[in-house]
């Protein structure tokens, strides 16, 4: 979640008792390329306030740079791998809005299109009504519909006090829907930006009506397979995260003054489906981010409508969100492209220039703490300016 709706999540496993996470700190070292002493020194701070451990990796001209710091295993004292595989959570929502932006380039949608043309009867109740709401509202947040994660039964029972009972379970996307249509609008479609997973759940039933296969088959399809990314994945209700990775940690409460540390890295991840389910590494991120900025995924009219953006004002992790993409700023005032991801013990963020010349992305494995300066370390890094000012957690 972001500074409003931080990611709180459960267990994946009972920890015996409350682990020190900087026990098994180590300092960050390159894996490869040269430079960014910055971004090294960014995550090291990271671990120093008390995240376990960070990945991370850069191109820029070319050049391949990647580091770590601090520990992937509580237990063991691993350090976290380079090339780690992690839950990028609703940097999902990104592959999604790609391959929607595609189907309207093919002229196979509108994105002026209501949710009852493609859903007829789906979105009804409590004052919802699909007639009222637009595609493209559904892909900037602007639909109004309630965000299911932030039910408090819904919450309480799959991503904080439940979690160890309820880690596996499976839940379908009509049912994600359910939660939310038991809630009425939290404003009338488009009078604001309100950031809402419900809508890529809606996404993904679209995808999967305009094209008759599962929505994970198109993005497989028309996105990682093209590119090559051969580390990214949709697993469904696989709980379990490919080799090589790290463990993830939670404290299961939105209370700041929480100590206690859960291992909670299985999880089935159904709940997000085509909201957050992905698992991908920071080189397969960056590939991903580079190719869309530079417009090798859709054409310009489509990228065009993808960046244009709503006001988030205090949202505390962008300052406009476009369709699955959005806007930051940072102190030396660069302007990037991005998306971050929040699950239970993960968190993300895959980061740009509007050229998709010089792109970042990292993970950090505990989901407590804010993101740190170190998108500021990286892209100001030159001009002096870099404040090592905190991101907020990300959201699903």
């Amino acid at each position: 979640m972001g500074v409003r709706r931080r990611v709180r999540t459960g267990m994946a496993g009972l920890a015996a008792a409350a682990v020190a996470v900087t026990a098994f700190a180590v300092p960050a070292h390159a894996e490869s390329g040269k430079g960014h002493e910055a971004t090294r020194r960014a995550m090291d701070a990271v671990v120093a306030g008390g995240t376990p451990g960070v990945t991370a990796a850069a191109v820029e001209k070319g050049a391949v740079w990647k580091g770590t710091s601090g520990v992937g295993n509580l237990r063991t004292g691993a350090p976290r791998g380079a090339d780690d595989r992690f839950r990028m959570g609703s940097i999902t929502k990104t592959f999604v809005a790609t391959v929607l932006l595609q189907m309207e380039a093919e002229g196979r949608l509108d994105l002026d299109d209501t949710v009852e043309h493609w859903l007829p009867g789906v979105v009804r109740g409590n004052g919802n009504d699909g007639r009222a709401i637009t595609v493209r509202q559904l892909l900037n947040h602007t639909s109004g519909i309630f965000n299911y994660t932030e039910d408090k039964e819904f919450l309480n029972r799959n991503l904080q006090a439940g979690f160890p009972a309820h880690r596996y379970d499976t839940h379908s996307p009509r049912e994600l829907v359910r939660v939310a249509l038991a809630h009425e609008p939290d404003f009338a479609p488009g009078a604001r930006h309100s950031y809402s997973n419900t809508g890529y759940i809606l996404a993904g039933l679209i995808i999967e009506k305009i094209s008759g296969h599962g929505y994970r088959h198109e993005v497989r399809e028309r996105v990682i397979e093209p590119l090559g990314l051969r580390n990214t994945s949709l697993p469904g209700t696989d709980p379990f995260l490919p080799k090589p990775s790290s463990r993830a940690y939670s404290k299961l409460s939105r209370d700041p003054a929480a100590t206690k540390i859960y291992d909670v890295t299985e999880n089935n991840m159904s709940w997000g489906w085509a909201a957050g389910e992905g698992i991908s590494t920071t080189g397969d991120l960056n590939r991903f981010f580079s190719a869309l900025l530079r417009g090798k995924l859709m054409p310009a009219k489509q990228l065009a409508e993808m960046q244009t953006t709503v006001p988030a004002p205090g949202d505390g992790l962008y300052s406009g969100y476009g369709l699955g993409l959005y806007e930051v700023r940072t102190s030396c005032d660069a302007k990037l492209w991005s998306h971050s991801g929040g699950t239970p013990g993960s968190g993300t963020e895959a980061v740009s220039t509007a050229d998709g010349r010089h792109t970042l992305a990292y993970n950090v494995n505990g989901d407590w703490n804010d993101l740190g300066g170190i998108v500021d370390a990286e892209f100001c890094r030159t001009s002096g300016k870099a404040t090592g000012k905190g991101r907020a957690v990300p959201r699903l």
